[in-house]
């Protein structure tokens, strides 16, 4: 986006759907407060990404190619293969490991109003509870979508985070809610490959609060087991 810099704001509609056009003209207008967070990471250039060429399938899995591309689409198979060979780090995860600074973060989104977060607590236990406080700074009313991420014990060679919880907060101008944001244990947990199951691995976790997954600043670190 080489024009980014000479714009106020970008606002990204996705499928709208056939009454999209009102749903824009109030947000634009004002009437509605925004609440939207990005599902994705826009990156700064393409150079950054992780795959910088687009996997083209090979030449006989168009139609006609014979009984075994016929047989795959029957069975549900993708009709040819591709690889993800940047591993774990899928997503926002690539450019945290690589420590590519990016466009717009996983989980951003604008608003009328600002918020503020403090107060951040966690309990551990089997369902790891983290508990925050949100604050809507502005004079009008709005929601954001506070987020919690979870760093992994080193000694599991994860990415440096994990979007684990969220929570839709709405507040009225200058009020003040406490949130609580129950994490499964799935969520905390690795594959092992051994045992062929999912667990926890005991050690330092570390759990972030925010807005997205570059706003994070609530940070608190805590022993599982």
């Amino acid at each position: 986006m080489p024009w980014i810099d000479h714009v106020s704001a970008v606002l990204e509609a996705w499928f709208a759907g056939s009454s999209g056009d009102k749903a824009l003209a109030n947000i634009l207008f004002g009437d509605v407060n925004p609440s939207g967070k990005l599902p994705i990471t826009f990156p700064k250039t393409e150079a950054d990404l992780p795959h910088l060429k687009i996997v083209q399938p090979p030449p006989n899995t168009e139609p006609p190619a014979g009984p075994d591309h016929w047989k795959r689409v029957l069975e549900g198979l993708p009709a040819f293969q591709t690889n993800y060979n940047e591993g774990l780090k899928v997503g926002y995860k690539w450019y945290d490991a690589e420590r590519k600074p990016v466009l717009f973060p996983f989980g951003y989104g604008l608003s009328y109003t600002t918020y503020e977060y403090s107060d951040l607590k966690v309990t551990p236990g089997d369902h790891v509870r983290v508990s925050f406080r949100v604050k809507n700074t502005g004079a009008r009313a709005g929601t954001e979508i506070a987020e919690v991420y979870a760093g992994l014990p080193a000694t599991t060679g994860e990415p440096p985070k994990r979007l684990v919880g969220w929570s839709r907060v709405e507040l009225g101008p200058r009020e003040s809610k406490d949130v609580t944001v129950e994490i499964e244990r799935l969520f905390l947990s690795i594959f092992d490959t051994e045992r062929s199951k999912w667990q926890r691995a005991p050690g330092e976790y570390t759990f972030l609060v925010g807005g997205s997954s570059q706003d994070l600043p609530l940070k608190e670190r805590s022993t599982l087991q």
